[in-house]
């Protein structure tokens, strides 16, 4: 049977490190982000153009690069949520969780019974094609699926303690920009009201014993967050990484290169220079 490999991870207070797939899902990434020290990987079907045939294929990416893939669904529908595990996501990730009786519904959707009611399916690509009995494959898929919620709204704040003592909730997630955009000050994440309600949500994780994360986009504000209560942090995604790193090489090489130009015109200055005063002794 398959390790629960992010129930582990969100059974302790420990750093966890992964990163955010918004636009490329080749067949090396996952040993490209495994390689690069990841400990695990979300991909977006919440914004991007992903389809599940995508999402099929980047599992068995991840799979065979043993980075544990959670999969952010573009909704709370059942289909979503059970075609993602039923792909093999150890993981799903579910936008704009506002409240308890939402977070059971989800997982109704996600585990089989008796703990929920997700339709079965044996022998396929969550159970890594193997064999056995179906009891022994509904205890071990609903001990290894893991649910991340996020609470990106003003409702989901106010509810976020309910919300984290829903057996079967993993991580509280935050979803930054929508928070504020809900709360009324869009990007505004040193606002008061915003400080106050990622407070309440990480007060929430701790009290019940969850993780807390987050996407972050730079290496000194993951530190900054990880002292602060957030301890699964995806460093950015691969549009803004890719870009980011692009956009500085190229300006690095631009600037050096300005450099190189002024040093290369002084001789041809210093040989004009030479000439004129030849011309002028003639």
């Amino acid at each position: 049977m398959l390790e629960p490999a992010l129930k582990r991870m969100a059974s302790t207070r420990a750093l966890k490190v992964g990163h955010f797939l918004v636009e490329f899902a080749t067949p090396g990434i996952g040993h490209i982000l495994k390689s690069a020290g990841c400990e695990f990987v979300v991909l977006d079907t919440e914004h991007s153009g992903f389809s599940f045939e995508t999402v099929r294929s980047t599992v068995q990416y991840c799979k065979a690069a043993d980075l544990p893939i959670i999969v952010r669904v573009p909704s709370k529908e059942y289909h979503h949520i059970a075609r993602a595990v039923d792909m093999g996501a150890e993981g799903v990730m579910l936008p704009m969780v506002g409240s308890a009786a939402e977070a059971q519904q989800i997982l109704d959707c996600l585990k089989y019974p008796p703990v929920g009611g997700r339709g079965a399916i044996f022998q396929f690509a969550h159970d890594d094609y193997q064999s056995g009995t179906a009891l022994d494959k509904i205890k071990a898929a609903n001990a290894r699926t893991a649910l991340f919620v996020q609470i990106e709204t003003a409702e989901g704040v106010a509810n976020a303690d309910e919300i984290a003592a829903v057996d079967g909730v993993d991580v509280l997630w935050v979803g930054h920009f929508d928070l504020s955009n809900s709360l009324g000050i869009p990007g505004q994440f040193d606002h008061p009201e915003f400080i106050k309600a990622t407070d309440a949500v990480i007060k929430a994780a701790r009290k019940h014993g969850k993780s807390a994360g987050r996407l972050i986009p730079t290496v000194e504000q993951s530190i900054e967050l990880y002292k602060y209560g957030f301890d699964f942090i995806s460093y950015s995604g691969d549009v803004w990484a890719f870009h980011g790193a692009i956009q500085n090489a190229v300006n690095d090489i631009r600037e050096g290169c300005a450099s190189t130009s002024k040093q290369r015109a002084k001789p041809t200055d210093k040989k004009k220079s030479a000439e004129k005063k030849s011309s002028k002794k003639k």
